[in-house]
């Protein structure tokens, strides 16, 4: 029996169920139709018509007539419609919990609310996290990688690189949760992580019959971060790239090339900090306390340790290209022409479409009141993140300009010559998939004599076996960095609030939500 009352705020059903049908106990699972009472239980549904929907549905309580069962009396549950000490039905306990995976806490309350369903961000949070993780099944081919929480403090993620799913996360990136973690999930035959010793580690005392690959991606970053460290080692030689026009535009890039140790003021600023920090470091003093005497981060301690030079930790900002820049032509036309009032020549310039303040217009023109040349801008040299790009981009992919500065500045250092030269066989090893050549290519790092090159040239030896892995097979830890982006977006949703707990909770369970969601059929449309 059904009966439907409708008001302007809410819709209640009342429903009872039938006599004589028989139940299964919730104890031992035998039927019974001996009935004992009943009682009246209010659900909530969701919504109809944009109203609140609730039930109020009379139920039986029953004898148990199995005389081994620990119960005597049991609720009737009636399929699709009630949970045991549940008060929603299970179809709006789905949606409460789906809203509260992909939104979290406040997010998830304010959709609710414009669902008309109230529900407080605390209580979203609660039914998220009753919300079981689905089974976890030992993958084949694993995939490690860490992130960070918080500053200086990281997390390690585990990703099954065959389903693309997130297995579960933890704080720290140390090898021995890893290893444990290992031994209680014994299957793996492949892991793929960076070039991390801690991850080396662990792979080897939890899994060491396990096959470790070397990701592509970090190999190849890792090799491009040593080429920048050589191009700031040797930042005196990057005018070199510019074009030399005329004798006279030589002179300036000789010049340029010469004097890069221009005293400014942010220069004089490094040289400091720079012999600071290396008279204190080579006395055998910590990077912390450096930190606390001089004052400083202990990331900025460390960063001017380990340069070699000054030049390397000496900020150069680059030249910012103005609005004004279009217009130098037509300014010096309009000079020669006899206007020179900067009023009218930026009312003139607003018209042809400049937007700028008169004031940069008032500075572009004094030059010619002294009858000088307008300011016209000059390029200026690449900075070391430029020029290592050009040298780690393959030759097809690189721009004319590129192709016309980078032979320039290769012809000037013998050193960015080098480095170039090694980037380019280390690309066609990733790009054939050969490590034939790998110990020789090693053995030319290491003797370069070039500081990053022979760091960087002893870590891969160490780490050889799973090089080669990386360069010769398809397995890499692709799927890892798009599930670490996904963790950083989950991050940003809860306002960096999120525990451990909670992010590992929405990690797993919204990529198999979106699995679920991409799995179901489409209804064609009528």
């Amino acid at each position: 029996m059904v009966s439907v009352e409708v008001s302007d705020a809410v819709v209640a059903v009342g429903a009872r169920t039938r006599s004589g049908v028989p139940a299964g106990c919730t104890g031992c699972g035998q039927l019974s139709t001996w009935c004992h009472s009943r009682y009246a239980r209010r659900l909530s549904d969701v919504p109809l018509a944009g109203r609140p929907l609730l039930v109020d549905l009379s139920v039986r309580r029953l004898y148990c007539e199995n005389t081994m069962c620990p119960k005597v009396t049991f609720a009737e549950q009636v399929p699709g419609l009630t949970v045991r000490y549940q008060r929603r039905t299970p179809r709006l306990q789905g949606l409460v919990e789906d809203i509260g995976v992909v939104l979290a806490g406040r997010g998830g309350s304010r959709m609710l609310r414009i669902l008309n369903i109230r529900l407080s961000r605390v209580a979203v949070l609660s039914q998220l996290m009753r919300v079981s993780l689905p089974p976890l099944v030992t993958p084949k081919v694993l995939g490690v990688d860490d992130f960070a929480l918080s500053g200086d403090t990281y997390g390690t993620l585990l990703v099954d690189a065959t389903t693309r799913l997130p297995l579960t996360l933890w704080e720290g990136r140390d090898a021995e949760r890893l290893g444990r973690w290992l031994r209680d999930h014994p299957g793996v035959e492949i892991a793929c992580r960076d070039g991390s010793l801690a991850y080396r580690q662990g792979i080897t005392a939890g899994a060491p019959d396990a096959v470790q690959v070397s990701d592509r991606f970090h190999l190849w970053q890792g090799l491009s971060r040593r080429v920048q460290d050589i191009a700031s080692t040797h930042r005196g030689c990057l005018p070199a790239a510019l074009p030399a026009i005329g004798d006279a535009a030589s002179e300036r890039v000789e010049e340029a090339v010469e004097n890069t140790t221009t005293d400014t003021r942010a220069e004089r600023h490094a040289r400091r900090l720079f012999e600071a920090v290396q008279a204190l470091t080579r006395s055998g003093r910590s990077h912390s306390s450096v930190a606390r005497e001089l004052g400083l981060n202990r990331r900025t301690v460390s960063k001017y340790a380990r340069a070699h030079t000054w030049q390397e930790v000496v900020r150069r900002p680059p030249r910012k290209v103005s609005t004004l820049d279009p217009y130098l032509d037509y300014l010096q036309q309009r000079w020669d022409e006899g206007q020179h009032s900067a009023k009218i020549l930026h009312e003139e310039l607003q018209i042809k479409g400049y937007l700028g303040h008169y004031q940069r217009v008032k500075m572009a023109v004094a030059p010619l009141r002294q009858g000088l040349p307008v300011d016209e801008p000059r390029e200026r040299p690449p900075s070391p993140r430029e020029a290592a790009r050009w040298i780690t981009t393959h030759p097809h992919r690189r721009s004319p300009h590129i192709n016309d500065r980078l032979p320039r500045l290769l012809d000037h250092c013998p050193e960015l010559k080098t480095a170039h030269d090694l980037v380019r066989r280390f690309a066609a090893m990733l790009d054939n998939r050969d490590a034939t050549d790998l110990p020789e290519w090693l053995n030319d790092l290491a003797n370069t004599g070039l500081a990053p090159l022979t760091g960087l040239a002893r870590a891969l030896h160490e780490d050889r076996h799973a090089v080669t892995q990386g360069i010769t097979t398809p397995y890499n830890s692709g799927v890892n960095e798009g599930r670490i982006t996904d963790v950083k977006l989950q991050k940003r949703i809860m306002a960096g609030r999120a525990g451990v707990s909670l992010l590992r909770h929405r990690v797993v369970l919204i990529a198999h939500l979106r699995r679920r969601f991409a799995d179901r059929p489409t209804v064609p449309p009528r």
